[in-house]
Order: C-alpha cells, then structure tokens, then sequence
C-alpha cells in the first residue's frame, strides 16, 4: 500500500493575483528584468524594482483596481520616462521641483489612459484613493491646498479629459482661477506635446516661471528678458516646436545642456540638489551665475538650503525624560516593565549574553607566540618530537586595541508605536544598555515624537500671520533624552519607563531627529560610533503634510539618510517594524513583529563588531564639526 501522499500546502488567494500583476508590470514596462514587490510601503518605482501595496488575503474589488492603477503608473514610468532627461530639466528641491515632479507623472500617466481604457479605469482609481482621505473636498484657502496636486489633477484634466476625483474638486477649483490667468496659454500648448518628454519639460519650466516659481529654478536659468540671445527655446519658439515638430528642439543653448551633464552618471534616485552640489565643488559654474557653495555644506546643518523648511523653531524642546513626569510616576511606569521584562528576559537575555561574548571576546583575542616564557604552545610540540634539541616554544595572551565605541539608540515615539511595539523596544533598549555598559560600551538612548497632534503652537502662529504658502515643518519637535551616553544605566532605568506613558507617543519626523541624534554623536570623543534607528513608519505629520507635498518629510529623510551614509564617520543601521526601512537604508532590516526586535538589534550589532577594526570610511568632504542643538 503506498504510503499517503502530503498534503499539498493551500495557496493564499491573493498570490494568483501577484503573480498575474507581475506580468502585466513587466509587459507595460517592456523590462523582463524588473522584479516585482509587494510592502505596506510607499508605492515606488527604484531601479529594477517595482514596490506595490500589499493586498489584503481576500482583496475588494477596489482594492484591486488600487493596486492596478499603482502597478500601471510606475510600469508606464519605467517604459516612457527618461531619467537623464529629468534630471537635466527638474528644478532644484523646493515648490517647484514637487510642481515639475507631479506634472510630469501626470504626463505618464496621461499617455496610459489615452490609448487603453482599462488602465484609465485602474489610474482613476487610484488617483481617487490618493484624495479619498477628504482633507481637500471642502477647501477653500490656497494655503491649504498644495499646488503640485492642483496643477497635476489640471494638466490630467487637459492631456486625458478626465476631471479631478469629487473628493479633491476644491482643491483644483481654489487655484484654477489663478494658474489659468497666468499660465492658461502655455498650458495648453501641453496637449501636443505629451509624447515627447524633453519638449513637454521645458514648457513646463516656463510654466513654472508664469507662476513665479523662479527663484527655485535651477539657478544659472537665463532670465526671460535674455531668451532671445541665450535661450533659444523660449515660451515664442515653444509654440513653434510644437507646430513644427521637433526641428527647435535642436536649437537648445549648450549653456543648458550643460546644467545637470555632471549628474547623468549618478543613480536616477539622486536628488538634484546633491548633482548640483557636486557640479559647484569642481567648479563648473561661474561666479555669475550664483553664489559660491560653501565646501561644508551639509543638509545636517543648513536644511533651507536643500529646500527643507521649518516654519517657527521656537516651540521645539529637546528635554530630559525626568522632566517630563513626577518621580512617583516614572517609579510607577517602571514597576510595569519590570513586569513585561520578567516576561522577555529570557529570550532576550540570551541574546544579550551573545552579544556580550562576542565583544569581549573581541577586546581580548590576540596571542604572541614563540616566547620563552608563558603558556606552553601545544600546537609547536611536534618540533620539540622531530628534534629534541629544538627549545620549547610558550605563547602569551594580549589586549587588542578595542576601539572606544559609543551606540546611540534612536526609538520612534509616535502614535502608531503605542502597545506592544513600544513595549518591547523600552525593554530592549533597557536590556541593552546593560550589556552595553558591561563590554564598555557607551549607550545613549533617544526618543522622539511632537510636542502636540496637528501642528500646536508652530501651526497657530501659522494662522495668525495670515497662512502663508509653504511653510515647511509646522509642528513642534520634542526630542527626549532618555539615557545620556556618560549616564550610566542605574541611574537612567527609570527613564526608560517615560515611553509607557499615556499621551506621550504623538507623531514623528524622522529626518530632523536622526540629523538631532547624528549631531550628538559628532560631539563625543570617542573612536567609533554607531546610531541605530527603530521606526515603525514613514514620517508623518498631518499638519505639515496637509500644507506641503505629500512626500516633504520622506525627501527630508532621504537627504538626511544619503549625507549620513555617504559623508559621515558615523556608522549608521536601521530597523523597521511592519515597515520596509530598506528602502531609505543601505544597512538596514525589517521585522514583521515587535517580538523580533531584539533579535534584529542584537543581529545587527554583532554584525557591526564582528567586522575587521578597519577604520571608519573616511568622509568625501571633510566637515567641521557639527554644533549640538
């Protein structure tokens, strides 16, 4: 009798779904190499690699439609988007480059819908999801409406004839009035020429000036009044190129096509803002044209400067955990995560203890051999066998030299942390710092969230000085200290609880807080360090969000990520919860549930001291050191 077959495993019903979508992705892109990822993460196009939203086990119909339009807008954008083109013609970061930015996948996604109906059905259900959050369905002031998303929805309207979503009406319909006064014509001079990207883009930069975007152009543009002698491809010839075909496109000044040439051999993810800060470093660009950079220049220390704002910083607060509660509460908040740590200290401990025997190991693991005296080297008594005249030969045990290290931990203290997740990273972070502080290692744990939800003061003061456009971060940082890197850990323990605390955990904005952790460790003495971030998210902020690109504090973070990774002495590691931080980080993980978090620090640190004591990469452009906030 044969023996019973095994059961072969249930297929979960969204994996034919996957499968299929793959191929379609592939197909519209015209790449068989693409590889196909699906995340709670943010829908993006990196590389050779497509990320598209997880499907839940059972999709709705509209969810599939969703995930569709996704597929269908970043496969379009792989088969008819020119990197090199866009980068030469994209303003620098800023209002203008988010226009430039949301137009143009406007044009992507215009070509789509106009040749097949199927994906226009998927592209309008997934523009209608983008706005189906309703902030924009009643507005009825431009400063609450983000002009990327009004004049993207407006050139969707032209190129395809599909009207904006009902759910973001009011939000073309505060600015249409306005753009159609100062750009109507030249706007319409768009519809002939959406297959052609590099026309298209330069309408577009002419488009950008009509609304007085200029001064975020990129700078060393010739001014409109010059367009006849050094510009031949000014708003007059636009309308000629798009009668005549591409005969004007030709006549471009090699003063344009210059700018941006240093960059086309970087990685398309690289911002502008950085190609043209190496192009001012080998002096490409004449002292006319703009003001010389400053060879520190760095998104850590001057973010305007990169196109990152920050409306008022007179209500951030970097504080003490103590300050921010009585000590019978913190003694109070302890008692309960000893509780909680009495249940993962065994798991947890051993892990610990792991890392603990590596490091010490590490610091006293070197042997010198062929003495005359000390402990006899078993491995050379065959000498001694072969010829007896021949000496015994002793080894000795050395201290290496253990580089002084400090690891700064960074936690995410926002809302969507709150329950277990901050549970387990306080118990870890505890757990840690111990062993930490056994090897002698200094430890310096972090915290940060905002002051209050929506906006708080910052945003107040924003609507008493009459809601001015793009006023970048509008909320109020609060960076905590929970444990000072010199503070040893007894006597921060209590701290550590602070995170138990009802009300705390608010939102987050990660870029300025790692820039805040990075500055501090530039400040400490020692040898090597090591920042370790734990996030659960993107960064969000509601109110910040509401009056900015959607994507302003997740272009912040990657600025801030690329200077660290690229020009810092710091070493720099990542852990995401539910969240794909791999995307941001070279050195990075990501868990699905907070119970993994220890293993995942305990990992990545042994991962960190078990390389060779090679020093750290030395920086591309040497920077003072940063001033402590």
């Amino acid at each position: 009798m044969a023996p019973p077959s095994t059961p072969k495993r249930k297929e979960a019903p969204a994996e034919p779904f996957k499968r299929v979508l793959g191929l379609a992705v592939r197909a519209i892109a015209g790449d068989d190499e693409l590889e196909v990822t699906y995340s709670a993460g943010r829908p993006e196009l990196d590389g050779k690699t497509v990320q598209l939203p997880e499907p839940s086990r059972v999709p709705s119909p509209r969810e599939i439609a969703v995930i569709r339009g996704w597929a269908d807008s970043l496969a379009l954008t792989a088969a008819v988007h020119d990197r090199k083109i866009h980068r030469r013609l994209a303003p620098e970061a800023g209002p203008a480059r988010s226009v430039f930015e949301a137009v143009e996948r406007a044009r992507v996604e215009a070509l789509g819908s106009n040749r097949m109906q199927g994906m226009a059905d998927n592209l309008t259900a997934k523009t209608e999801d983008q706005y189906g959050h309703g902030r924009y369905a009643d507005v009825r002031d431009r400063a609450e409406a983000p002009l990327e998303d009004a004049l993207a929805l407006m050139v969707r309207e032209r190129l395809s004839g599909l009207p904006p979503p009902s759910s973001a009406r009011s939000l073309v319909d505060v600015w249409r009035p306005w753009v159609e006064e100062r750009a109507g014509k030249t706007l319409a001079r768009m519809e002939g020429l959406c297959d052609d990207q590099e026309a298209f883009g330069r309408l577009l930069r002419d488009v950008l000036r009509q609304l007085e975007l200029t001064d975020e152009l990129a700078e060393g543009e010739p001014d409109e009044d010059d367009a006849d002698d050094e510009n031949p491809d000014g708003g007059d010839e636009q309308a000629e190129m798009s009668e005549e075909g591409s005969e004007g496109q030709e006549q471009v000044s090699e003063e344009q096509m210059a700018e941006g040439e240093e960059g086309e051999s970087q990685d398309a993810s690289e911002l502008a803002d950085a190609d043209q800060f190496d192009a001012d470093a080998e002096g490409e660009e004449t002292a006319e044209t703009r003001e010389p950079w400053r060879p520190n220049a760095s998104v850590l220390d001057n973010p305007e400067a990169f196109g990152y704002r920050v409306f008022s910083r007179a209500h951030d607060e970097e504080i003490a955990a103590e300050d921010l509660s009585t000590p019978d509460e913190l003694e109070r908040l302890r008692t309960f995560l000893d509780k909680e740590l009495r249940a993962l200290s065994g798991a947890v401990s051993r892990l610990a203890n792991r890392l603990q025997r590596r490091l010490l190991a590490q610091q006293n693991r070197a042997w010198d051999f062929d003495l005359e005296e000390g402990t006899l080297d078993a491995s050379r008594l065959p000498r001694i066998i072969i010829d007896p005249t021949h000496p015994l030969s002793f080894k000795r045990e050395r201290d290496t030299d253990f580089r002084d290290t400090v690891v700064s931990l960074v936690l995410d203290n926002s809302g969507s942390m709150r329950g277990r997740p901050i549970m387990v990273a306080a118990c870890c972070a505890d757990i840690l710092a111990r062993t930490l502080e056994r090897c002698g290692v200094k430890v310096e744990i972090l915290g940060f969230t905002t002051r209050a939800w929506k906006g708080g003061q910052s945003r107040e003061q924003w609507l008493a000085a009459g809601k001015p456009p793009n006023p970048g971060r509008l909320n109020d940082l609060r960076h905590i200290v929970y444990k000072s890197a010199d503070a040893p850990w007894r006597r921060a323990k209590r701290n550590l609880s602070l995170m138990m605390r009802e009300g705390l955990l608010k939102e987050n904005i990660d870029g300025e807080a790692l820039a805040w952790a990075h500055n501090r460790l530039l400040g400490r003495s020692e040898q090597r360090r090591i920042l370790m971030m734990i996030s659960d998210g993107a960064p969000v902020d509601d109110s910040t969000l509401s009056v900015n690109s959607g994507s302003y504090l997740e272009h912040h973070l990657r600025q801030v990520i690329d200077e660290i990774e690229s020009r810092s002495p710091v070493e720099l590691i990542a852990i995401g919860i539910g969240h794909d931080v791999t995307r941001y980080y070279r050195r990075a993980v990501t868990i699905t549930d907070p119970s993994e978090l220890a293993g995942a620090m305990t990992d990545k640190l042994v991962e960190l001291f078990e390389e060779n004591g090679e020093p750290a990469p030395v920086p591309r452009r040497p920077r003072g050191r940063a001033h402590l906030h």
